[in-house]
Order: C-alpha cells, then structure tokens, then sequence
C-alpha cells in the first residue's frame, strides 16, 4: 500500500511484518511455533518457563509485581528501581517498602542493598509478598544476589529480578551470578540491551513453583493483542546466536572494556570504576562489560561529556547523568572504535576540564514517603512552580532519561536536595521525562 515501507526498510522486512494467524501461533495464547521458541529460550536460560515479551521489559517488569502482589500487598525493594517498577505500584495498588540503596561517596551513585538491610526489612515486614532486586544497576554493580534469594525464600517471600542489563550473565561465569543461576523466581531479562535482539524485545523467565499460566493471563493486560512478529523473530534468531556464540562474545566485550577502563584511568581526571569497587555487600559483585567512567573531577557532568562525545566526536554513548557516563560497549565493537573513545575523552578533558566547585555531587537521594504512589497519583492535584514545590508531596514523577530511575516520584516530599537535583540535571541537559509540563517549570503535587 505505501511504497515508501519497503524502499526504506527492504523487501523482507515488509514481508515479515504479519498479523497473528493459525500458523504462525498466538502470542497471547502459543500453542505450536511460538510455544516451541519460548521453550527452548527457557532452556538456554535455566528457566522452568519463558514469555517473548514485545512491550519492552517495562512489560515484564510489571508482570513479575503483579503477579507477586494485589492492591495493599507490601514488596520490598530497593529505591533507586526503574520508572517500570513505580508504575507497576501505580496501577495495582501494591505498597512499596524501600530499602536504601548503598552509596559510593566518591562517584555519588547508589550501589546494590547490603544483606544487613534486607534482614531488617524482611524483619520488619514479614507479611511482604516479594523482593525485587536490580541486577545489575545501570552501573554495572550488583548485591549478594544468592543471599537474597535464600533469605526471601526462607521467608516465604518471592524474588523478583529486574534484569534489564543483565541478559549477558548468563553466557560467561567471569561475569556475576544469573538470576535463574541465584534461584531466584521471575526475571525481566532486556534481550535488545545487550543480547541482539530488536529494542523493544524482551525475555520473562520463571522458576516453579510460579504458575505460569497465571504469569501467561497476567502478561495479557501488559501486552498488545497485535504481537510484532519481527520482533519475536529478533528474539529467536538472538537466543540461537547467543546458544552458539554467547561465551565468546561476552569474553570479548569484557577485554574491550577492561583496557578501556585502564586507558582512561591513565588520562587523568577521569575515573573509570569498576571490579575495584566490590566490597563483597552493597557491591557484591560488577558486571565487567559495562564502562562507567565518573566526570566530575574534570569539572564536567557526565552529560556534558556525553554531549561533546556526540557533537564534536561523532561517538554516541549509553547516556550521561550528573556525574558520571555509560557506555556499552560490544563484540561488534572494534579496538579501533575503543582507541577513538579514548582519544576523543582525553581531547575533551585537554579542551574543556575545569574546577568541579559547583557540580551536584550525588545521584541518589533517600526518599520521604507520605503516600503509597498509587494514592498520590490519583489523588486532587495542584499545580506549582517547581522552584515552589519544597516541601510538597509529588503527584507525578521526575526522572532522567536515561536510565529512567526517578528523581522523585508521585507519594514522595519535595526536599531542598531533591528540587536542586532536578534543577541541575534540567540545566546541564539531561533529558527529563514524567512531568505534565513539558518545559519542566511546573510540578502536579498532591492538593
């Protein structure tokens, strides 16, 4: 019908773009192809049970919290959760026990749960149904994955893991545990992030004793009708690659990454972080094929740097917060592509270094809880200039994006600390989301 489809994205493309029919299987109910595809992904992934999720894992995320929780159900979780997460809570009315994530004092960023804190909340809140744990955080750093998994189930609760950057856990034992591999329930694995499938696509895993079929009923209130049958080929053709080739592609990605890491630290100013940090609680472990690298000791955000890479460079990273950049790299990478890194982040420290005084110098903010984030979003809101919000109670969320971790988020007060978050994360360019107004001067507080 329209020709410009095909002379754009290729003949086959168009060819595979079908609607759900008798041969090609029903996502929302697989009985034959797509049946057999999900098992042998399950295989792959030591999973009892897998689900090809094409709503991103946003959609997985938030059918692991509703089929662990109803409305007034407590989970237990640390704070610095992607924005799927809240809005899982959003929806089914769950309450959410936070637990405050560990912090680098140095780097400003949030860090895995320490053991000692989960024992406490799971002490205080024995009648949660769940634990969700990130793993790995966007920086590449993990909690005591194993520990948690016994310590939840001892009592009686289920772990749910975001493992939106971690599908590559599951093909090399240098890198940290699985959440399969650590017992844990369900797991949102982002195969598009670093497994090769198409964006968008995405893995559910789950263990017995969940009862897949009800996690099957549950996926079909996160997931579209009209399933993007090249997307769940995506998903199929990156398990096969990944069954044959995973091991040596994460080994390379690894060794790319680790003389990135060394190079930069001999630049200068720079600190790319990395397996140096694990502390054996909060920093359990670290995903070695993630280069962070923190920025504020050359006077930049990592933003700024994140721009000039692009503008100036021609190279295009993951994404750069307030202090600190990401990039993921890959076996489909060259040494050459790692050595203009490099090059280019010591011509941007040469260029552009300055004094840091003034630089906001953390990531993480504990959060003050007034109301579950469902009530707050729902509730008789008024709108406020932002710079008048201190204090107030939000109705909506604020967040960089990337990675999509809220600044603050609907049921939680406005602080000194918070408001001057987001005003130099908007100032230095950071790509803010959630709000109503676009420009960001206002905010929806709860009336």
């Amino acid at each position: 019908m329209n020709p410009e489809l095909p002379e754009y994205f290729g003949k086959l493309c168009m060819e595979l773009d079908v609607n759900s029919m008798k041969p090609l299987d029903n996502l929302g109910h697989p009985v034959s192809v797509i049946k057999d595809a999900q098992h042998l992904a399950a295989e792959l992934f030591g999973a009892d049970d897998a689900f090809f999720m094409v709503n991103g894992t946003t959609s997985a995320v938030q059918t692991m919290i509703w089929s662990a929780t109803n409305r007034g159900n407590k989970i237990i979780l640390p704070r610095n959760v992607h924005r799927s997460a809240i809005n899982a809570l959003v929806v089914n009315g769950a309450i959410p026990v936070y637990i405050n994530p560990g912090r680098d004092r140095r780097l400003g960023i949030p860090l895995g749960m320490s053991i000692d804190d989960v024992k406490k909340a799971i002490a205080a809140n024995p009648d949660a149904k769940a634990i969700l744990v990130n793993n790995p955080t966007y920086y590449g750093i993990c909690s005591d994955l194993e520990r948690i998994v016994q310590l939840a189930h001892d009592a009686g609760m289920m772990v749910l893991v975001d493992e939106a950057h971690g599908t590559h856990f599951y093909f090399h034992d240098a890198l940290p545990v699985s959440a399969m591999a650590a017992g844990a329930d369900m797991a949102a694995a982002s195969i598009h992030k670093t497994g090769g499938s198409l964006t968008q696509s995405s893995i559910l895993l789950v263990r017995k004793p969940v009862n897949p079929d009800y996690v099957r009923q549950v996926i079909t209130l996160t997931q579209s009708t009209s399933a993007n049958y090249l997307l769940l080929s995506s998903l199929d053709l990156a398990r096969r690659f990944l069954w044959r080739n995973g091991r040596d592609i994460y080994r390379k990605t690894m060794e790319f990454a680790d003389y990135a890491r060394e190079e930069i630290n001999e630049l200068g100013g720079y600190y790319a972080f990395g397996p140096d940090l694990v502390d054996g609680d909060a920093a359990f472990a670290f995903d070695r094929t993630k280069l962070s690298v923190h920025t504020r000791d050359i006077g930049l955000a990592g933003i700024e740097v994140y721009d000039y890479l692009r503008d100036d460079y021609g190279i295009q990273i993951e994404f750069g917060d307030i202090g600190n950049l990401l990039a993921i790299l890959s076996a489909g990478d060259r040494m050459m592509d790692v050595e203009r890194l490099i090059s280019a982040l010591a011509e941007v420290k040469r260029l552009h270094e300055r004094s840091p005084a003034g630089l906001f110098d953390h990531e993480y903010i504990d959060p003050d809880v007034a109301m579950i984030p469902q009530d707050a979003f729902y509730s008789r809101k008024r709108r406020v200039p932002m710079r008048e919000s201190i204090g107030l109670v939000a109705g909506e969320f604020v967040m960089s994006y990337p990675p999509g971790i809220p600044i603050v988020a609907p049921g939680e007060r406005i602080t000194p600390d918070i408001l001057e978050h987001i005003l130099f994360a908007r100032d230095r360019g950071c790509f803010m989301t959630g709000t109503e107004d676009m420009s960001l001067n206002y905010l929806q507080v709860v009336a």
